[in-house]
């Protein structure tokens, strides 16, 4: 259509077509503020008549329009929540770099985003009672030490109390903070749903998880869970959600429709991280206690297997083909591929501690944090060979696309 336009003869050209093709903003990628800016640009030019001028004025608007769209959209990047560092490191895939650093999340360890890759939905460890502002980290004192001080352990069900911790919704485009919710008790893991309209925040001192409705920034369900929640993440249709209940050694299903837990599988010893695919018909879930991932029949809802994950399981996740599972295990120093239709296992030795992980879709690579180091490793995701590392400062959790 546009070539069309251009190859008009200049007496007969008429740039206001261009405002009447419904597919110019989904050409250009113009706002709302840019297509009034674009319809004074047409006023001017029109006057021209398409003279040789005409063209370089529209050339140049173009050229201005292509870079302000390219500078203001998203790059390729991985958000990466830093913990008790109170930040979000920002990392461009193309150049395994930190970009930017999103600051003013507290304790940050949970993040989601939207599918609509509009908003990022942060949890916060640091709990704090109603009204209560989240307290400063002082001199002298490491931000995780500052965090794990004010967060109670996770590692085993603690007395329930009245205290919260506020989920921050942060705009990917600007990074500005859109709405905090009050949620009761610290944040784990983020998961969103399929549809956009709600986030589920596992808290594993309240032995519960909060659901938040996106569209109105209000808690509308607290499901109570097995104890200890850590991990969720939903059904691709949207009609579950998947929570790990790290001390009752089980699987808890909450049907989204209701927000009632109407199933658990057992598992193996304390689960932790899981990974859902659909497209597999499958989940699976690190046990830390006996260093086994556990394969779920989505369809039976029944463990179909066992694997071996290594010593204490962390991260997980599958290939974007489906066909290789990734394990971070930490207390071995080693990320492991295992084959899922052979069950053939490789390893790579990341020392100290690999913990976090992300395959990172269309660049064939994984990232994989370290509890002890302030770094993340590239490993290529084939090769299974270590191909780089980006320096975050600090320990990176919950990794994002």
């Amino acid at each position: 259509m546009v070539a069309g336009l251009f190859a008009t003869e200049a007496e007969n050209f008429d740039l206001t077509l261009l405002l009447r093709e419904p597919s110019y903003k989904d050409l250009f990628g113009f706002e709302r503020m840019e297509r009034v800016m674009f319809q004074q640009s047409i006023s001017r030019v029109s006057e021209a008549r398409a003279t040789g001028l005409g063209f370089l004025i529209m050339a140049a608007y173009f050229a201005m329009a292509a870079l302000s769209s390219a500078s203001a959209g998203e790059r390729n990047v991985v958000f990466v929540p830093m913990g008790g560092n109170n930040e979000i490191a920002v990392i461009d895939v193309d150049t395994n770099k930190v970009v930017e650093r999103i600051t003013g999340v507290p304790a940050v360890h949970g993040l989601a985003k939207t599918p609509d890759g509009k908003l990022l939905i942060a949890g916060s460890f640091t709990e704090v009672e109603p009204g209560a502002t989240i307290p400063e980290r002082p001199a002298g004192v490491s931000a995780e030490d500052h965090a794990a001080h004010h967060a109670k352990s996770a590692s085993r069900p603690v007395a329930k109390s009245a205290v919260i911790s506020r989920v921050t919704f942060i705009k990917v485009k600007d990074r500005s903070v859109v709405r905090r919710v009050d949620v009761p008790g610290g944040v784990h893991h983020v998961a969103a749903s399929p549809n956009g309209f709600f986030a589920a925040v596992t808290h594993p001192n309240q032995d519960a998880v909060s659901v938040i409705d996106i569209r109105t920034f209000t808690v509308v369900a607290t499901v109570k869970t097995g104890a200890v929640p850590n991990y969720a993440a939903f059904s691709q249709d949207g009609a579950r959600l998947y929570i790990s209940d790290s001390g009752d050694n089980s699987v808890s299903i909450v049907r989204t429709a209701n927000w009632r837990v109407s199933d658990r599988v057992k598992v193996g010893e304390a689960p932790e991280h899981l990974v859902v695919r659909d497209d597999l018909g499958k989940m699976f879930v690190n046990n830390v206690g006996d260093g086994t991932v556990s394969v779920i029949d989505l369809k039976h809802l029944a463990v179909a297997k066992v694997l071996k994950g290594g010593e204490d399981p962390h991260g997980i996740d599958v290939s974007e083909d489906g066909r290789t599972l990734f394990v971070s295990a930490k207390g071995a120093n080693k990320l492991i591929a295992i084959d899922l239709s052979s069950g053939d296992r490789r390893e790579l030795t990341l020392a100290p501690q690999p913990y976090h992980l992300a395959v990172i879709k269309g660049q064939g690579v994984i990232y994989v944090s370290s509890v002890e180091l302030p770094k993340l490793w590239v490993v290529d995701a084939k090769t299974l060979k270590l191909t780089g590392t980006i320096d975050v400062g600090g320990k990176g959790h919950q990794l994002v696309q």
